[in-house]
């Protein structure tokens, strides 16, 4: 372990603070997964680490699950019976503050034509350290019923042909409980190549149906309308509603009260074209999907995506804000060429260099109403060739979504890398922000390539860079993860050594 001591050192020598778990010792089952745990407010508040101890009966086996709190102190743990056919599962809180455990993969090792189904997920309640599995409902014209059990997939796809030879559609609905109190549900009918008679409909905790809000009524082939969730609180629920005539769309905010399903507002929302706002409504939860206005704004929802022109040629970026007490809605568009005085050679396409295009990674929405994107110069993959990336690029703007300027982050070009950024967390109540990367740099003086950490702090607009080694051997990794407000989690990793150290150390700023 001669190497792992080296290493060690160049951390402590790089931090003030440092604590240390060993997730091999956690428990004695196979380590399966270990990721981070935030409360609604998206505030971290712990990890889970899962474990394996293999089949125990027909349909289950056994695991652990190990909850850490911020601090890496073990706070519970317990085995468990599992479906055979879960592989591993991810942890997340919901607005009980109980921890969700929802299967993350499949085991094919069980899989067989009479055990193709859905793992459960589990519900542990930390009040009593105990765990069950979580109860879904099923909802059917007016009908709940609990449901703990999956179908299998061949019986479900069986009723489904059976439903669609009888009725011409297949009913489908779903249902969820909401820390607003009580339940809402959708249903509609489904034709295969459309949709209609859809429904959303507001219960109250005794499953009583309160309201039934109706749309898509007589969707067809050509004609068809879409609700998209993108907000609620105590008062009304927000909605994108999408209506596509003859494939021209047009959007509209919706907003409804939630304790009695009146339309409070309906309003079309005016941009360039409507493809905008496709993407918008895409990319959201998925390209700057850790926006959480909640945390960061209680009076404003805050959406972004790409500016994509009517031959859906992506040209830059749009920013969507709601004004969730006067129903205002306003749209910025960035484009690429906004940045031709910062970026010299930048083309509309967000074209930089050969082959080599602005990449999304991430968006900061801070406390003044400024935005920071964080861009990435990546070159996808080819015919002939790995996908490659290069520097970073942070576009600060103001809260206008107007370009204020531009900092480039250089690194070297990385190949087989679909990218290397890798995440961020607000500081000070959102009022700044950090982020990380990591980079694979020659040393000067041995001439050996180490994977380096870049710690960027941006405070009161200033930005502040750490560089840390963090790997100089292929078989001991360190792999950063998020940590606490003002912290980073290290994970030390050598397979070969049964060597799985967590290590959380303070930032530097």
């Amino acid at each position: 372990m001669k190497k792992l001591s080296v290493l060690v050192v160049i951390f402590l020598s790089s931090f003030f603070y440092s604590q240390t778990q060993d997730l091999y010792a956690l428990a004695k089952g196979e380590h399966l997964g270990f990721n981070a745990i935030f409360d609604q407010k998206d505030s971290l508040f712990g990890y889970v680490s899962i474990y394996s101890y293999g089949k125990s009966r027909d349909k289950t086996k056994k695991f652990e699950y190990v909850i850490l709190d911020k601090n890496l102190n073990p706070i519970a743990n317990k085995e468990f019976e599992g479906d055979i056919t879960a592989g591993d599962y991810y942890g997340y809180m919901d607005f009980r503050g109980e921890i969700i455990l929802r299967p993350s993969r499949i085991d094919r090792e069980f899989v067989t034509n009479k055990t193709v189904f859905t793992p459960s997920s589990m519900v542990i309640n930390l009040k009593d350290n105990s765990i069950k599995k979580k109860i879904y409902y099923d909802y059917d014209n007016g009908n709940f019923k609990e449901i703990t059990e999956q179908k299998s997939w061949k019986s479900a796809r069986k009723e489904n042909r059976e439903e669609k030879k009888e009725k011409g559609y297949n009913y489908i609905s779903y249902v969820v409980e909401i820390k607003e109190g009580g339940y809402i549900a959708v249903e509609y009918n489904d034709y295969g190549k459309y949709v209609n008679h859809n429904s959303l409909i507001k219960f109250d905790e005794n499953k009583k149906e309160l309201w039934r809000y109706k749309y898509n009524t007589s969707g067809d082939k050509k004609i068809n309308e879409e609700i998209s969730l993108i907000d609620k609180d105590e008062k009304h629920l927000f909605f994108l509603v999408k209506k596509t005539i003859d494939k021209n769309k047009q959007y509209s905010l919706l907003v409804l009260d939630i304790k009695t399903g009146e339309q409070k507002s309906f309003e079309k929302i005016e941009v360039l074209n409507n493809e905008t706002l496709d993407y918008i409504t895409s990319l959201y939860s998925y390209t700057f999907g850790n926006i959480d206005n909640d945390k960061i704004f209680d009076d404003k929802i805050v959406m972004l995506g790409n500016h994509i022109t009517n031959d859906l040629r992506k040209i830059g970026y749009t920013r969507l804000l709601v004004d969730k007490n006067t129903f205002e809605t306003n749209v910025k568009d960035l484009d690429h060429l906004d940045l031709v005085s910062y970026i010299p050679k930048i083309k509309e396409s967000g074209l930089v260099e050969s082959g080599y295009y602005l990449h999304p990674r991430d968006a900061y929405f801070l406390k003044d109403g400024s935005v920071g994107l964080i861009l990435e110069k990546y070159k996808p993959e080819g015919q002939y060739s790995a996908p490659k990336t290069t520097d970073l690029v942070y576009i600060f703007t103001d809260k206008d979504f107007k370009t204020k300027g531009v900092k480039i982050f250089e690194k070297e070009k990385s190949k087989w890398s679909n990218s290397d950024y890798l995440f961020s967390q607000y500081l000070n109540d959102g009022k700044d922000v950090v982020f990380f990367y990591r980079d694979y740099v020659k040393d000067i003086e041995t001439k050996e390539k180490n994977w380096n950490l870049y710690i960027n702090t941006l405070i009161d607009g200033n930005f502040k860079q750490e560089v840390v080694p963090i790997s100089a051997k292929d078989d001991y990794m360190v792999y950063p993860y998020v940590g606490k407000e003002g912290y980073i989690l290290l994970r030390e990793y050598n397979q070969k050594e049964k060597y799985n150290k967590i290590r959380l150390e303070r930032l530097n700023y």
